[in-house]
């Protein structure tokens, strides 16, 4: 069994700089051409710490659990699984994952966690609602994705709902769109509250009138169609912003039946950017994508943070393997949000949009005034191309 002293003497250091090196508390004590060196020598003996040992003396096990609510069984909220498990892999951390939903009694689950010592716990929602984090979690480490507490007691990450509202808007508004519709969720929910809020900014922004009469809250099935067939009819809009893409799935049978042609006649853009909808659909369904592989990797970044005492983004430790939403910084005061990309297809009249900085921007802690979160310049809503969608496959597609 390889030793840091093996490893001390051919790279003719000593043993305690060896330990800074492969414990990574080397930053700004050892030079970084003699820890490359550590790092080479290490590699080249085939040196793999005793995780054991190492969790005796420092009273870590190297663990964290992701408590998720439907995360791990939704097609597209699993990613946020996917993101957590690559930053912890990166840095060292096994990842346990409860899955539990609101009927389950998670309780045992916990406790058999904390008698481990898992070393902290992410705690994530499949859709952006608000959550009780259990107290038998109160005084450990514990990050919130997706999901706002009522009282701001963790730290937590969730999409700019109000900016998905109001940059699907505004890129209707640029297309030339006038009368935009929006199709909401029947739902009380956080996503739905802020989406509005941010659709009427836009029309605001724009000089556009709200009208009342071109929004309506659906649920799903032939009550949904007919709800959104009557809106429709009554109201003639030249663009559509949707909830999400099941719903807008709604637009494309209305239009179907009316000889209309989504992406000449009228422009309808969605979220989820689901894979299934977004490339079964003809012509290709416009997006927001929800940035869950950035949350669940800033979340695992997020909380490895808060156990070691040090931000190993700022220490270029880990590099996530999908972005198409910059990440806000880890010492983010208040809840940080993600401003969320548009994936661009072929259903706004004009095409898909290009732009010469893809890269979203992102925004934090807007609570008290929801709007404050719109991009200053808005016609610069992010976006990316059809390329860099993640669902499921993309990473091996770039």
């Amino acid at each position: 069994m390889v030793t840091m002293r093996d490893i001390a003497a051919m790279a003719r250091v000593s043993t305690s700089t060896v330990s800074l090196v492969i414990n990574h508390r080397d930053k700004g004590r050892v030079n970084p051409k003699i820890a490359a060196r550590v790092w080479k020598v290490a590699d080249k003996l085939g040196y793999h710490p005793n995780a054991m040992a190492s969790s005796l003396r420092s009273g870590r096990t190297h663990t964290i659990a992701c408590i998720s609510d439907q995360v791990a069984t939704t097609p597209y909220a699993g990613e946020i699984i996917h993101g957590m498990e690559d930053a912890a892999r990166q840095l060292g951390y096994m990842m346990f994952i409860i899955n539990a939903d609101d009927k389950r009694d998670i309780s045992d689950d916990i406790a058999r966690m904390l008698s481990w010592g898992v070393d902290g716990y992410v705690y994530a929602k499949f859709a952006n609602q608000h959550i009780n984090v259990p107290r038998t979690l109160h005084g450990q480490q514990v990050v919130v994705v997706n999901a706002e507490e009522r009282t701001f007691i963790h730290p937590r990450i969730e999409p700019d709902e109000f900016a998905i509202g109001y940059d699907a808007t505004m890129r209707l508004i640029d297309a030339g769109c006038h009368r935009i519709a929006y199709i909401g969720c029947d739902e009380p929910a956080i996503a739905q509250v802020r989406r509005l809020k941010g659709y009427r900014q836009a029309l605001r922004d724009s000089g556009l009138p709200f009208e009342k009469r071109l929004t309506n809250r659906v649920s799903h099935g032939r009550p949904a169609l007919e709800a959104v067939c009557k809106l429709l009819d009554d109201t003639h809009p030249d663009g559509v912003f949707t909830f999400n893409d099941a719903r807008a799935v709604y637009v494309y049978d209305y239009a179907f039946q009316h000889g209309l042609t989504i992406g000449k006649d009228l422009s309808v853009i969605g979220v989820d950017n689901h894979e299934v909808i977004c490339d079964t659909t003809v012509p290709a369904l416009t997006s927001v994508e929800l940035p869950h592989y950035e949350m669940g990797f800033w979340g695992a970044c997020k909380v490895i943070s808060m156990i070691e005492g040090a931000d190993p983004i700022e220490q270029e430790r880990v590099t996530p393997s999908y972005n198409a939403a910059s990440m806000p910084p880890l010492d983010t005061d208040g809840p940080a949000r993600i401003h969320c990309a548009i994936v661009e297809k072929e259903s706004i009249v004009g095409g898909p949009r290009t732009h010469d900085d893809s890269e979203p921007a992102q925004t934090a802690g807007s609570d008290a005034n929801p709007s404050s979160s719109a991009s200053a310049d808005a016609h610069d809503a992010p976006s990316v191309d059809e390329g860099l969608r993640r669902h499921p496959q993309a990473a091996q597609r770039r």
